[in-house]
C-alpha cells in the first residue's frame, strides 16, 4: 500500500507564509559559498589570496563565504568565479512543481476532422 501525501508542500507553506522568496535566497548563497570554498581547497587557495586576486578585502570575501548572509551581488559573485578561473552560469527558470501548480488540467481531446473518404461514405 502506497503512501499519500497529505497537505501542502513546502514550497507551498512558504509561500503562504511569505518567505518562499528569502528562503530560496539564502538556500542560493548557501551553495554559491561551498562552490566557491571548494574551488578555493581545490586549487590550495587561501582567503587572502583568493581576496587579492579579486582586488578585494579579506573582509569582503568572508561576506561573500558567510552562507547566512543572503545579500550578494552580480558582480562580487563574477569577480570571484572569475579570479578562481571560472565563470557564473545564471538563468531563469519554470518553478518547481507544487501541489498548486503540478494539477494538470484535463481537457476532452479535439474533435478530429472528418477526412474526404469518411465524408463522402457518409453522405
Amino acid at each position: 500500500m502506497g503512501k499519500q501525501n497529505i497537505g501542502s508542500s513546502l514550497d507551498d507553506f512558504l509561500q503562504e507564509e511569505a518567505m518562499l522568496e528569502e528562503v530560496t535566497a539564502v538556500a542560493l548563497k548557501r551553495v554559491i559559498a561551498w562552490q566557491i570554498a571548494e574551488e578555493m581547497k581545490a586549487q590550495q587557495l587561501t582567503k587572502a589570496q583568493l581576496a587579492t586576486r579579486m582586488h578585494t578585502s579579506r573582509a569582503a570575501l568572508n561576506r561573500l563565504l558567510d552562507e547566512n548572509d543572503p545579500g550578494l551581488t552580480l558582480t562580487t559573485l563574477a569577480s570571484a568565479a572569475a579570479a578562481l578561473g571560472r565563470r557564473v552560469d545564471i538563468r531563469l527558470a519554470p518553478p518547481h512543481a507544487t501541489a498548486k501548480t503540478s494539477k494538470v488540467k484535463k481537457h476532452k481531446p479535439a474533435a478530429k476532422k472528418p477526412t474526404k473518404a469518411a465524408e463522402a461514405a457518409c453522405c
